[in-house]
């Protein structure tokens, strides 16, 4: 990868962006579009787009979503420990142990208190729940932690960027700040080769609290396809079932859904435009939904034409989440001959 578009990845990981919090993380990406899209603009929540004006009919949304799973203050109690809840999915088995940042007016340092391996009895060995869960600031009484962080602040893990060997990297929150420099990228190479579609890239928000911001800006922008980009499971790590989800390898290129939400058409121009880019893709089903903002666009305004493009991601959730920046290239560059391509489609309504 690029040092600049590297760089680029690097800023927008290490930028908190809890759902409902995402105006940093947003203004990272916003800088980076408008050095090369004809626009940008946000909505009243955050959303961001910037868009690449064509001479052709055919309009595409490139889409990633900019939130990330976190905690949130709940209450402090008498003693000064910050008792907290969880913002999305949050995995209850890795947060113990861990350093955070509770983002209050001044970041504040903490840490998930968890009882001492000598002090625990095996046979009582259980994962609490997030909310019984605690974060330790060093505050000596209640007063004192009120007087650092309050209800309602976000919180965070403190983990770092870190690259593994060969192309892997690891990080908090590459689910989906990979989507949202992807859609980016998409982008620029489409305004590159200055394609004849208009192709709109979107950071989405609150994605991981129930697809809220997709919702918004679907409804906003009535494209003729939407291709929302988000991370999927891969199985080529121990104890993963693959025939939940089916072989999914990191190095094996985008993976490209098919199935219920993903319209065939779309799933059409991504193919091509692999062969034509010459990228391998990957294929996954999806029988009901795809658990991504794609499931919000495509019901969008009477139903939008949608694809689910993947990046596959070991540890979802977790704060050492790993994708290949091999896979992570060539979604880009598969974004941005679907770009090229859709200005020639007419119509992606099917035939029946």
């Amino acid at each position: 990868m690029e040092s600049e578009r590297r760089a680029f990845l690097d800023r927008l990981l290490e930028t908190p962006s809890p759902s409902g919090f995402e105006t940093r993380g947003q203004r990272v990406w916003i800088d980076y579009v408008s050095e090369f899209a004809d626009d940008v603009w946000t909505d009243d929540y955050g959303n961001a787009v910037a868009v690449h004006e064509g001479e052709a009919d055919t309009e595409i949304a490139l889409t990633g979503h900019a939130d990330e799973i976190g905690y949130i203050v709940r209450r402090i109690d008498d003693n000064g420990f910050v008792r907290i809840g969880s913002i999305g999915g949050a995995d209850r088995t890795v947060s113990k142990g861990q350093h955070v940042t509770i983002h209050a007016d001044e970041p504040v340092s903490g840490v998930v208190g968890q009882t001492a391996i000598h002090l625990r009895k095996g046979e009582e060995e259980s994962y609490d729940d997030i909310e019984e869960q605690y974060v330790d600031v060093g505050a000596t009484d209640g007063d004192e932690a009120e007087s650092l962080v309050s209800v309602g602040d976000p919180v965070t893990v403190s983990t770092t960027v870190e690259d593994l060997h060969g192309s892997h990297v690891s990080a908090r929150a590459l689910d989906n700040r990979v989507g949202t420099w992807a859609v980016a990228e998409g982008l620029r190479r489409a305004v590159e080769t200055d394609v004849s579609a208009t192709v709109y890239a979107v950071s989405t928000i609150q994605e991981e609290v129930g697809l809220q911001g997709a919702k918004m800006v679907g409804f906003d922008l009535d494209p003729d396809a939407v291709v929302a980009v988000d991370v999927t499971h891969a199985t080529d790590s121990p104890g993963i079932p693959e025939k939940a989800q089916g072989p999914v390898e990191l190095g094996g290129g985008p993976v490209v859904t098919r199935g219920s939400v993903n319209h065939p058409l779309v799933v059409e121009l991504a193919r091509d435009a692999a062969d034509d880019a010459d990228i391998d893709v990957q294929t996954q089903a999806a029988g009901s939904r795809t658990g991504t903002d794609a499931d919000a666009f495509y019901t969008s305004r009477g139903g939008t034409p949608s694809l689910n493009l993947g990046l596959p991601n070991r540890y979802m959730h977790t704060p050492v989440e790993v994708v290949d920046t091999d896979d992570l290239d060539a979604v880009a560059t598969l974004l941005g001959a679907m770009a090229e391509r859709a200005g020639d489609v007419e119509s992606f309504a099917v035939d029946v």
